[in-house]
């Protein structure tokens, strides 16, 4: 039987539970959204693909692949 002050460390009790609660939610939450970030694209693809579609001209790709090389 609890006599006296028991019903304190009840409380904490519920307090550490509550606690452990809210920090499993937040790293679920923080482990999920890692996985919806879109992909980094490879600089060298950022250039092939600006040379496709003509915004660089054969010249100038040929200087920044040298460049993105060393």
């Amino acid at each position: 039987m609890m006599w006296g002050g028991g019903h304190w460390f009840m409380g904490g009790i519920m307090l550490v539970f509550w606690g452990l609660v809210i920090a499993a939610v937040v790293l679920l939450v923080r482990r999920l959204g890692t996985g919806q970030t879109p992909a980094r694209r490879d600089a060298m693809e950022v250039l092939r693909e600006r040379f496709a579609a003509g915004e660089i001209d054969e010249e100038e790709f040929e200087r920044r692949k040298k460049a993105l090389e060393r």
